[in-house]
This record gives C-alpha cells, structure tokens and sequence, in this order.
C-alpha cells in the first residue's frame, strides 16, 4: 500500500507536470511565432530559454506545492499554505534582503547577499533570464550586486533542478 501511494504522488506530480508544461509551452510558443515573424530566428533562441526557464520555476513552485499537500492534512490549508509559500518567495523575501541590506549601510552584503538569492527559485529565474542577456544584464539592477560567476547558466539551471527534487524528496519521504 506504501508504494501504491508513493506511485500516486509521483504520477500526481508527472501529470501536473506535464499539464503546467505544455500549458506554458502552448502560450508562450503562440507569442513565439509572432515573434518569428517579426524578430526572425535569432530573437528565438533567447525566447526559448525565457520559456524553459518558465516551465522550470513553475516545476520547482509545483514540487513544493506537493510536498505542502504532504505535510497538510487539509486541501484547503495546503492551498493556503501553497499562496503563503508563493507570496513569501515572490515579494517578502527579496524585501527581507533588502532591508538587511539598507539596515547595516551595505555593510552586509555583497558577494553574500547576491548568493542568498539562490535560496529562492523566483530569483533564480530573474538571474537567469537577466543574465542570459548582454544588453539586458547591462541595464538591470541586479548586474550590479550578481557577481558574473553567478550569472553561469548552467549554475542556475542546476539549483532550479534542485529546487525541484529536493522538495520532491522530502515530500516522498515524509510521505513514508
């Protein structure tokens, strides 16, 4: 019965994976094809790991929402949990870093606070999709706290993956 339910959670995981995947691939690929005709090929290399770093943040979103549905015992308090989650990534913890940053005069910070940000996803993909860009890495704030050998793509593809298993682990796991 144990390895039937840990088979449900990963099936679970797979379809919703799969439905979120193809949902974002099918409404970003729309704009991509305007893009084509428009922009030509060249514009659509970088449009198209805009998209896959999208369907990643929204994997790693996904994977936590699963194991808060594990630790929850109830639908509607994993739900709020999963909004509280989302909420504290997406807005308070960079206002978190930035008061500690404008609280000690820049004194803390640095290389330090540039490598917090890979203990958020929603950063992750801002790095990514920031640094992946020469023009764009030039105009936006963050190229002026990320050190470059942040900005590695394959460094942040890697800790989005992490942020991915990781919660999916714990919520195999805990699910045992």
């Amino acid at each position: 019965l144990l390895f039937m339910g840990i088979a449900l959670l990963q099936q679970a995981f797979a379809g919703l994976a799969g439905a979120l995947g193809v949902a974002t691939i099918a409404g970003f690929g729309l704009a991509g094809l305007l893009l084509f005709y428009q922009l030509g090929s060249a514009a659509l290399y970088h449009y198209g790991g805009f998209m896959a770093s999208s369907v990643l943040l929204g994997l790693a979103f996904l994977s936590m929402a699963v194991l808060l549905s594990v630790v929850a015992r109830e639908r509607t308090r994993a739900s709020g949990l999963a909004i509280a989650l989302w909420f504290f990534f997406v807005l308070v913890f960079d206002l978190v870093l930035l008061g500690v940053l404008v609280s000690t005069g820049g004194q803390f910070g640095g290389e330090a606070l540039a490598w917090l940000l890979l203990l958020n996803p929603a950063d992750v993909f801002r790095i990514l999709n920031v640094f992946s860009l020469d023009d764009v890495r030039t105009l936006y704030g963050l190229a002026s706290i990320v050190p470059a050998s942040l900005g590695s793509q394959a460094l942040l593809s890697g800790v989005m993956l992490v942020w991915i298993v990781v919660p999916l682990l714990v919520a195999r796991w805990r699910f045992r």
